[in-house]
């Protein structure tokens, strides 16, 4: 089966037990001040989980586009190294809204993957709650009870909180949830080793597949859990991995997701993918992965900036051209061209990057451009600090923060080169420099003023400026402001032909004449408040006699 197959026939199953089909959320996520990016399927759906408004189905199924590379859920280090972890991924989800619950979940997922996909039923694991006595969480006697229906107890494993009870984030709907692991090993390991041993054991051929969560609780702010007013289900079985079992791959990249994106890669850079641990293989998966986490968040509204979301982006971005630009040895841009090829083969899934494909593939290569003419010297630079390194094992948080503010350099960027020459980012000293940095920053856009000091008690100032352009009028009052640790002051007169900046028109430029001094006057600004000076930055010493000629 093809990928397109597998992930057809997963909807085509569960609209077959009565699921409404929907579309996709967007990746990006704007209404949710919990979360920068759709990390589950589930994500959509959280208001109904919680009761804040109703459900118009009572079940759906979908795929859902989803980035795990910030917060609880980030798998960013992973990506490319090992075979299996990725930025942005589909999640394949069947959901109850307050219909069924344990005993239908466990027992569809089942008869798709044994009686639809073919997966044979020994080589099939489920992992159940234990409970947690902690938190008063009872152990899940019917996920238990079911699985036992399906496959021998050996095949049964309890897992604790951190492996079975899921929760989307620090605050929201979660609840306890019952694993699904394939064991994808040759059969004479599987004779030494029982699969059971090697579950939630991070090993790169038993893999967890699906997991049925039972969203029972919500997850309050104080950190205590509170009962919802009716039980859900939110599954979610990475296709990837799942494509990857039934294609029968050691790794996630040799399917037919990514072999498209790796092979344009192969033509357009000349090099060849072999699907070792190398740093030119490395390469190849951190592009195929990358691309997508970058096409579809860009095709979704997000666009790279140096906060927030938009930086989540940019670092991708720049950790995917640091690999093709060292390990690839190619010096332009890259990722741009690729764009073409992902569009293409998602057209029919999600369509929005197809449809905004010059944008896109023109916000890329700006953003590519602009990586690369700091990348060589910050690479130099890079290798200056670990040449200097010596015995120590800790880049201190200083350079790490000049590869950071000079040459563009995310810190899981610099992470990474300093892990590949076994060393270590000194993080509370970077830390420590970024907090400086942001105090500078507010230190020079503050400005202290002294209080106005009277010369003459009057009213608003007058402009005239639109008949005349010169002025004999009279100092009403001035205070001495200090910015960016400069000195200046700050006058209000009483008659002005000084137009002020406004509505996107430059002010007025001209002197102030007074006692045989001449002040330019470089800067002019307009503002309702009558006490507010219409002359800004001059250097000033306060007047004998108050008297001054404005010429503009």
């Amino acid at each position: 089966m093809t990928a397109n197959e597998i992930r057809q026939a997963f909807l085509d199953f569960f609209q077959s037990k009565g699921h409404t089909i929907v579309p996709s959320a967007p990746i990006v996520v704007k209404n949710d001040p919990t979360l920068l990016f759709t990390n589950a399927g589930m994500n959509q759906f959280k208001d109904y989980f919680l009761g804040n408004k109703p459900a118009p189905w009572n079940r759906v199924v979908d795929t859902q586009k989803c980035l795990r590379v910030s917060g609880k859920h980030n798998d960013l280090e992973e990506v490319g190294v090992d075979t299996y972890h990725h930025t942005m991924f589909e999640m394949l989800g069947n959901w109850s809204f307050g219909d069924y619950f344990k005993n239908e979940a466990i027992e569809w997922s089942w008869e798709l993957l044994t009686k639809v996909y073919n997966i044979p039923k020994d080589r099939l694991y489920a992992t159940v709650f234990e409970g947690d006595a902690k938190e008063n969480i009872p152990a899940s006697t019917i996920a238990l009870s079911k699985w036992k229906q399906f496959m021998s107890e050996d095949h049964i494993v309890f897992g604790n909180k951190k492996d079975n009870f899921w929760e989307m984030g620090d605050t929201g709907p979660c609840g306890p949830c019952s694993e699904i692991h394939v064991d994808c090993r040759p059969e004479e390991e599987r004779k030494k080793i029982p699969g059971r041993d090697l579950v939630n054991k991070d090993h790169p051929q038993v893999i967890e597949i699906w997991n049925n969560v039972f969203i029972q609780f919500n997850r309050k702010k104080d950190g205590s859990l509170e009962p919802l007013p009716a039980t859900h289900v939110d599954t979610g079985m990475g296709l990837e991995r799942l494509v990857r079992v039934l294609q029968n791959k050691t790794s996630n990249y040799d399917t037919d997701i990514f072999s498209g994106t790796i092979a344009a890669t192969e033509k357009i850079t000349g090099k060849k993918y072999d699907g070792s641990d190398s740093k030119t293989a490395v390469a190849f998966r951190v592009l195929a992965d990358h691309i997508r986490a970058i096409g579809f968040t860009i095709a979704d509204g997000q666009l790279p900036s140096n906060t927030g979301a938009g930086y989540v982006i940019r670092r991708i971005l720049r950790r995917a051209v640091r690999y093709y630009y060292s390990y690839l040895d190619y010096k332009q841009p890259l990722l741009f061209q690729l764009m073409p090829v992902l569009g293409k083969q998602f057209e029919n899934v999600f369509p929005e990057l197809e449809k905004q494909m010059d944008f896109v593939s023109k916000v890329v290569k700006e953003e590519e451009d602009a990586f690369l003419r700091t990348l060589e010297k910050g690479l130099k630079r890079m290798d200056e600090i670990i040449g200097n390194a010596g015995k120590q094992s800790l880049i201190p948080g200083k350079e790490v923060f000049e590869l950071y503010d000079t040459f563009g350099f995310p810190i899981d960027l610099t992470r990474l080169i300093a892990t590949e020459n076994n060393l270590q980012v000194d993080e509370s000293g970077f830390e420590k420099e970024m907090k400086l940095q942001k105090d500078r920053s507010r230190a020079a856009t503050t400005l202290d003023t002294e209080d106005w000091v009277i010369v003459k008690e009057a009213g608003q100032s007058k402009f005239v400026g639109y008949t005349q352009l010169a002025a004999t009028t009279e100092l009403l009052r001035y205070r001495k402001i200090k910015a960016k640790g400069k000195e200046s002051y700050q006058l209000v007169l009483e008659t002005t032909p000084f137009y002020a900046e406004s509505g996107g028109q430059v002010g007025d430029r001209g002197w102030l004449e007074a006692d045989g001094t001449s002040l330019e006057i470089i800067d002019t600004k307009k503002e309702n408040d009558p006490n507010y000076p219409f002359h800004r930055n001059i250097a000033f010493q306060p007047y004998r006699n108050n008297q001054c000629t404005c010429k503009c």
